[in-house]
């Protein structure tokens, strides 16, 4: 029997996350109209829905093994109520916080913000569009942020954002008055940093899949004629096109 993932309340500090990095990816219930759509066509809303489930298996596998003695995996999660979407795709041990906020800038910062409230000593939050991120660029972030001092991770993303962001408190300034969705993301973030002070650190650079030119690149990597070598590289995600693309043909989504 599948067992429903512990859901924490930002009101009930936890002494078990002292002195620990939250790994969190920041997810909305992957159902079928309402994600991915930017993917439809080529893909049908089932097919989108079924492909973001794949992506935060792949992430959350990901910070899974990446997980250490100073990190724990965290899905910050919308809507309330959706829990039980999450038993079949997280792994064991993962725990989930609800997200709050209307805007994406309000529900990074309070998704910062109830994380040190429970206790974590820092905090990554990452995407759940870049499912090729490997477990130990997740690893580097938790280990930079365990060095004394304060300091800001990025994990650049090659549109112009980012897909990890780690902080060692809360810096409310790093997520205001930014230009979300677009290429400025990440050099308008490093300037709020620059202004606060705060050293940066850079870890390799990803890219998520949100349209339909990604897709192909995606594809490409995952499912090509010469496809990427690297060991358990999305194995959700490729094992899922793969699927298509022998079912269809490429070009039926790699067009």
């Amino acid at each position: 029997m599948k067992v429903a993932h512990r859901v924490l309340d930002p009101n009930a500090p936890d002494p078990t996350a002292r002195g620990l990095c939250a790994l969190a990816v920041m997810t909305k219930a992957p159902r079928a109209g309402q994600v991915k759509t930017r993917l439809v066509p080529p893909l049908t809303p089932d097919e989108a829905a079924q492909l973001n489930r794949c992506f935060l298996r792949d992430t959350a596998a990901a910070i899974s093994n990446a997980v250490s003695s100073i990190a724990r995996g965290i899905a910050v999660y919308t809507p309330l109520g959706a829990e039980e979407d999450y038993i079949d795709i997280l792994p064991r041990g993962f725990e989930l916080l609800a997200q709050r906020g209307n805007g994406f800038d309000q529900r990074l910062t309070n998704a910062a913000k109830d994380l040190f409230q429970i206790g974590f000593a820092s905090v990554c939050l990452i995407d759940s569009d870049s499912p090729t991120v490997p477990a130990e660029n997740y690893a580097e972030a938790a280990n930079l942020l365990a060095v004394k001092g304060d300091r800001v991770v990025f994990g650049p993303s090659d549109d112009g954002g980012y897909y990890l962001i780690g902080l060692k408190q809360l810096h409310r300034r790093l997520f205001a008055e930014i230009d979300w969705s677009t290429e400025r993301v990440l050099d308008q973030t490093m300037q709020r940093a620059a202004e606060l002070k705060l050293p940066v650190e850079l870890l390799p650079t990803g890219y998520d899949i949100d349209d339909r030119a990604a897709l192909r690149r995606l594809c490409e990597e995952l499912v090509g004629l010469k496809p990427r070598s690297t060991v358990n590289l999305a194995p959700a995600t490729q094992t899922f096109l793969i699927e298509i693309v022998e079912r269809e043909g490429r070009a039926r989504i790699c067009a």
